[in-house]
């Protein structure tokens, strides 16, 4: 993206490297008003912070907080032009009378004045969204964060309300949805502690199947490797059946649907789904948030892809942001679900599981042939 110079200290306002169509809004705008100032209650919708440079903004504030001239007056004398400048210098000292009479000169239509300024709203609007989605995609990725879930789905919602304070704003139309090419969806996270974590999942599990009823919140997509995909189906499969349930009956299943014919070692996932550790609902939620925050890296990057690209009217970028942001909601409403409390107590199954977290591990399981 072109970037403007915005420091208040710049010596020639005119040297503005690449600059975007935002930047002649701007000028057009604040040239329209310095030579019509009577059309200043015209804009009354746009504040200091619109404009994407710094120098600009003071000269608009400058504008706002003078009264404005009598039209015979300003005609014949540049009285309120030096007013507006010198209330504009402390903030951008490098204003000059000079550029300010650029501005003027630049202007094609003074009555035009409305739509400029709706132009400098629009882009400022796209560069908030903008703001708004690259948080995001920074809070879903920090690990220093005490509870990255709830603050991840917070600036989410802060990204929402954002958006739908700007639908009152901008007016829809046809065509409504970004044909900005985006990037795919980002493949699960498949660190060493993740992949741990899911074998340590689907031991547990198979040793307390009981505890997949109260499981529903967890899906197969939520699973960084595809194989455990596979065998969290078999095991909810087994369940669901009223199947016996252990490591032979889980190995039985996955050879009908043939995870072992890519060849997987059978006694390798006997292994793996004899050394439960702690609460299948704590491995389970530990899966369920690594998923939850890789989606909201997806939903961020989506918007940040669209805010990025000229061409989105407002109401294109409003649309299609929303519609990203909606993709997080069926795992939200999932992670809600497996982080309330149970409804109702449920007696104590011994002192292999703690619902606190994990045991400690004596015997990593068997990594040979799963991946």
């Amino acid at each position: 993206m072109a970037q403007h110079r915005s420091d208040p200290y710049e010596d020639d306002m005119e040297d503005v490297h690449a600059p975007r169509p935002v930047h002649y809004a701007e000028q057009s705008l604040l040239g329209a008003l310095l030579l019509e100032p009577h059309r200043l209650p015209d804009i009354s919708d746009l504040d200091t912070g619109h404009f994407s440079n710094h120098a600009h903004g003071a000269l608009w504030q400058a504008m706002r907080d003078l009264p404005p001239p009598e039209p015979d007056t300003h005609r014949s004398s540049p009285a309120w032009l030096n007013a507006v400048l010198d209330a504009a210098r402390p903030h951008a000292p490098g204003l000059t009378a000079s550029y300010l009479h650029t501005l003027i000169q630049v202007c094609p239509w003074p009555m035009h004045a409305p739509t400029y300024g709706r132009m400098i709203r629009a882009d400022h609007a796209r560069r908030t969204v903008l703001t708004h989605a690259e948080r995001l995609v920074q809070t879903a990725t920090d690990t220093t964060l005490p509870n990255p879930s709830a603050i991840t789905l917070a600036q989410a919602d802060t990204l929402g309300q954002f958006l739908d304070t700007l639908a009152g704003q901008f007016a829809s139309h046809p065509g409504s949805l970004p044909r900005t090419a985006v990037p795919a969806p980002r493949a699960q996270h498949r660190s060493e502690e993740a992949i741990d974590e899911e074998r340590l999942l689907l031991a547990t599990a198979t040793a307390h199947p009981a505890d997949l009823s109260d499981m529903r919140w967890l899906q197969p997509d939520d699973f960084a490797l595809p194989l455990h995909a596979a065998l969290w189906q078999c095991l909810t499969a087994l369940v669901h059946n009223g199947e016996p349930v252990d490591a032979v009956t889980v190995l039985w299943e996955a050879q009908h649907r043939g995870l072992l014919a890519d060849g997987l070692d059978p006694r390798d996932l006997i292994d793996l789904l004899s050394t439960p550790v702690g609460s299948a609902e704590y491995w389970g939620e530990r899966v369920l948030q690594r998923a939850l925050l890789g989606r909201a890296v997806d939903v961020g990057t989506r918007i940040v892809a669209y805010a990025q690209d000229p061409a989105n009217t407002p109401h294109q970028l409003i649309t299609g942001s929303r519609r990203a942001l909606a993709d997080l909601t069926t795992l939200r409403t999932r992670w809600t679900r497996s982080s309330s409390p149970p409804p109702a107590p449920r007696a104590p199954r011994g002192p292999t599981v703690s619902r606190a977290g994990p045991l400690p591990r004596t015997t990593a399981p068997t990594t040979r042939a799963l991946h």
